[in-house]
């Protein structure tokens, strides 16, 4: 099988840094991420606000901004330095994706910003702002860059994003060799293409998450992200978003790609949001990319849950 990775692997991008969320009901979707999500504001400027969870390292890792349809704004990948920088923007031209420099945003110094293949715009960046912790907020563990949040969820980090692509294997056979995006699993169901893949920058089990888009659009979000330290967490975010009045769309159970511990719920603007926790870790630096034919054994997830019909049929922006 052609896995579309480059001969020799790239480790020029390190993470996943930030992605921007667009709502429609932007002071709704602002508490639902502050007060129910648990994340913190960190500023609002040019009328979008930028919050992070509290085990990010970065300033922000989410921008909110209020649009009339929800979706994804952009998505924005951390380099490793100032050359591997430099190396990503001259893979990307090289591979047809032109695009162009912007200043920066709060957090981030300059980016070279280009649509995915998929239509979805990335940036990719180096220069970062550190959060620094004052006050309250300051951990009594120095390797910890804030004190524990419990309000609400309390979503700790960024972990990885979904996004729709109406050819998923040329999608991430592309952003493999121009970033350096690694092939985890793949899904391809009897008699069909590719449906799925799960790429990782370094040795997670995904970074990114590419799914079947079915309708004749292009630049569509799935969902994004956060994770919690472990599955316990996952069923105090379950608990925290009945007593909060969030409803609960699926979850929580454990994903057969990823071994993840997982739950989705759409925020006000109908974005989707996952608590996420664990994943397989993967060190093998030949690890062999895992085809997957079916879900596990003939389920739904790796328990047998099954999947509610609008985890397949919704993404933002929503279509008419």
């Amino acid at each position: 099988m052609t896995t579309g990775l480059p001969d020799e692997p790239v480790y020029d991008i390190a993470q996943l840094g930030h992605t921007e969320l667009l709502s429609p009901v932007y002071e709704e979707s602002l508490r639902f991420f502050v007060d129910v999500y648990g994340l913190d504001l960190v500023a609002e400027e040019g009328g979008s606000a930028y919050l992070r969870g509290w085990g990010d390292t970065e300033l922000t890792t989410l921008k909110l901004t209020p649009s009339e349809q929800a979706g994804l704004g952009h998505v924005g990948w951390r380099a490793v330095s100032p050359q591997a920088l430099d190396r990503r923007v001259a893979a990307l031209r090289e591979g047809g994706l032109e695009g162009e420099w912007i200043d920066g945003d709060v957090g981030h110094g300059k980016a070279y910003r280009f649509r995915a293949p998929s239509g979805q715009l990335m940036e990719v960046y180096y220069e970062s702002e550190k959060y620094r912790a004052t006050g309250d907020k300051k951990p009594y563990l120095p390797n910890q860059p804030q004190a524990e949040i419990r309000r609400g969820v309390g979503a700790q980090r960024i972990d990885h994003l979904n996004i729709l692509a109406q050819d998923v294997r040329g999608t991430r056979e592309i952003l493999a060799r121009t970033l350096g995006f690694k092939l985890r699993e793949y899904l391809v169901p009897p008699g069909k293409g590719e449906v799925g893949a799960w790429l990782s920058l370094m040795n997670k089990a995904h970074d990114l998450a590419i799914t079947r888009e079915e309708a004749p659009v292009s630049g569509r979000l799935h969902h994004v992200a956060y994770a919690v330290e472990n599955r316990e967490d996952v069923l105090r975010a379950a608990d925290t978003f009945i007593q909060l009045g969030q409803p609960i769309e699926f979850g929580p159970a454990k994903h057969s790609r990823t071994q993840g511990f997982f739950l989705y719920v759409l925020e006000p603007g109908g974005n989707r949001i996952e608590v996420f926790s664990g994943g397989i870790h993967i060190y093998a630096p030949d690890w062999e990319a895992v085809r997957w034919t079916t879900e596990a054994g003939g389920r739904s997830t790796a328990w047998g849950l099954d999947v509610p019909p609008t985890f397949h049929g919704h993404a933002t922006p929503v279509l008419s």
